[in-house]
C-alpha cells in the first residue's frame, strides 16, 4: 500500500471516529438535558437512602423481612412529617394575608403601639420605636413613606415562599427515590458497585464504603442535628407565642447546616418576647435557646461517624455553595457532596504520602 492509500485511510478512519464522538457526545449532552430537572432530587434520594439504609434493614427485620413494606412506610412518613407543618405554614400564611387585606381594604387596620422597652433596645431601639410609633398613630403615613421597602420586602417573602414550595415538591420526589432505592438495596447497591469498580477498578468497594461512611456521618452529624435544633427552637417559639414560628425554624435549620449559631436567629426573637412578655417566660426562653445554640457541641461528637473528620469549613463552603446553585434543597445536597470529594481526595493524598517511600526505597535498591 503506497503513501497516497495511507492517507486516504487514516483521513477515512478519522472522519469516522469524528462523527462517532460527535454523535456521542450529542446524545451525551441531550441525555444530560433531559434528566437535569432531576438530577439534585435524584442525588438526594441516593443520600437518603445511603443515610437510612441500617434503619430500613433493621425495620424490615421486625416486618418479617418484608423490605419493601419497611421502605414504603418511610416513605409515606416522611412525606407526611414535610406536608402536613408545610400545609399548615401555607393555610396560616394565607390567613394572615387575607385578614391584612381585608383590614387594609376596610380601612380598620390597627397596630399597638410600641412597649417602653423598645426604645431602650441598643442601637436600633430610639429608631425602631419612633417608627413603630408611626405605624400606631397614622398607617396611611406609615405605608405612603416605607411603601418602595415594603414592596421589596413583600417580594422577597414571596419568592421565598414560592422557592420553599419547589423546595417541597423537589423533596418529595427525593424521597419517593430514596423509597425506591431502599425497596431494592441489594441491587442496587450491587450497581453502584459495579459502577465504582468499573471507573476505579479494585478500589472501587473501597471508595463505596468511604463515600458511605462520610454520607451517614454527615447526615447525622451535620443534617440530624441542624434538624433537632430546628425542631427545638420551633417548640420553644411555640410555647411562647411566637409569630411565625415556623419560618424562624426554617432560618435555624439554614443557619446550623451552615455551621453559623442559631443564637443568630433566636437571639433577635429573644428580644421581642423580652419586650412583649412577662420576665419569667421570657427568661426560661431565653435559658432554653441558649441550650439549643449549643446543643451541638455534645450533639454532633455524638452522632456524627467514627472516622468522618470533615473540617466545618468545608461543611459552609459545600452549603452554601449548593444552596446558591439548587435553592434550599442544594443546602443538603451541596454539604454532603463537597464531604465526599474532601473524603475522597484527603484518602487519596495519604495513600500518596504512604506509597511515596516506598517507591523511593525501590528505586535505591
Amino acid at each position: 500500500m503506497n503513501t497516497t492509500d495511507n492517507n486516504r485511510l487514516f483521513e477515512k478512519n478519522a472522519v469516522e471516529v469524528a462523527i462517532k464522538i460527535g454523535i456521542l457526545g450529542i446524545l451525551v449532552v441531550w441525555t444530560y438535558r433531559i434528566i437535569e430537572p432531576f438530577l439534585i432530587p435524584v442525588v438526594w434520594g441516593t443520600i437518603i437512602a445511603v443515610a437510612m439504609e441500617p434503619v430500613i434493614d433493621k425495620l424490615a427485620r421486625m416486618l418479617g423481612g418484608r423490605r419493601k413494606l419497611a421502605a414504603a412506610l418511610f416513605g409515606l412518613l416522611v412525606v407526611a412529617t414535610l406536608l402536613i407543618p408545610a400545609a399548615m405554614l401555607i393555610s396560616s400564611s394565607i390567613d394572615t394575608v387575607q385578614s391584612l387585606a381585608a383590614s387594609l381594604n376596610k380601612n380598620v387596620l390597627t397596630v399597638p403601639p410600641p412597649p417602653e422597652q423598645v426604645a431602650k433596645w441598643p442601637v436600633i431601639g430610639p429608631s425602631v420605636s419612633k417608627t413603630w410609633v408611626l405605624a400606631s398613630s397614622n398607617f396611611g403615613a406609615f405605608l405612603h413613606k416605607f411603601a418602595p421597602q415594603l414592596k421589596a420586602v413583600g417580594g422577597v417573602l414571596l419568592g421565598s415562599v414560592g422557592g420553599l414550595v419547589m423546595g417541597l415538591f423537589m423533596f418529595i420526589i427525593s424521597v419517593a427515590i430514596a423509597a425506591a432505592l431502599l425497596a431494592t438495596a441489594e441491587k442496587s447497591s450491587a450497581a453502584v458497585n459495579r459502577i465504582a469498580s468499573r471507573f476505579a477498578g479494585t478500589r472501587g468497594p473501597e471508595i463505596i464504603v468511604l463515600a458511605t461512611a462520610t454520607i451517614r456521618g454527615v447526615m447525622q452529624g451535620v443534617v440530624g442535628v441542624a434538624i433537632i435544633q430546628s425542631v427545638l427552637a420551633a417548640i420553644g417559639m411555640v410555647v411562647v407565642g411566637v409569630p411565625a414560628a415556623g419560618l424562624w425554624a426554617i432560618l435555624v435549620l439554614i443557619f446550623a447546616i451552615i455551621q453559623l449559631s442559631p443564637i443568630l436567629v433566636l437571639g433577635p426573637v429573644a428580644v421581642w418576647v423580652f419586650s412583649t412578655s412577662q420576665t419569667l417566660p421570657a427568661v426560661l426562653f431565653l435559658i432554653w435557646i441558649i441550650l439549643v445554640g449549643l446543643s451541638d457541641n455534645f450533639l454532633k461528637p455524638l452522632l456524627m461517624g467514627r472516622g468522618v473528620d470533615i473540617p466545618m469549613l468545608v461543611i459552609l463552603i459545600g452549603a452554601l455553595g449548593g444552596m446558591l446553585l439548587s435553592g434550599i434543597i442544594g443546602l443538603f445536597v451541596g454539604a454532603v457532596v463537597i464531604a465526599i470529594s474532601y473524603s475522597l481526595f484527603m484518602a487519596w493524598i495519604k495513600e500518596e504520602r504512604i506509597t511515596a517511600p516506598v517507591a523511593d526505597t525501590d528505586v535505591k535498591d
